[in-house]
């Protein structure tokens, strides 16, 4: 029975080292990441605006020309 003891104190120390390794990895990598600068990212949040509503104007214009077509095409 002592060895049972002995062989789940070394588990729980193995899962407690090994968390305590995940963390410091964790922080290392999350000390790595470079982060953008307040004109980049308002550079970038400008360019998918812009590029949202041009791609939604063309997506309108292409459901507004199908839909007449239709149109012309069931009244004939």
């Amino acid at each position: 029975m002592g060895e049972a003891n002995t062989d789940v104190k070394l588990d729980k120390t193995k899962d407690k080292t090994k968390k305590k390794s995940f963390f410091k990895g964790l922080k290392a990598e999350f000390s790595k990441i470079i982060w953008p600068g307040r004109q980049s990212v308002a550079k970038e949040t400008t360019a998918v605006i812009i590029v949202s509503v041009i791609l939604g104007v063309i997506i309108k214009l292409l459901d507004m020309i199908i839909q007449f077509g239709l149109h012309n095409l069931i009244i004939k």
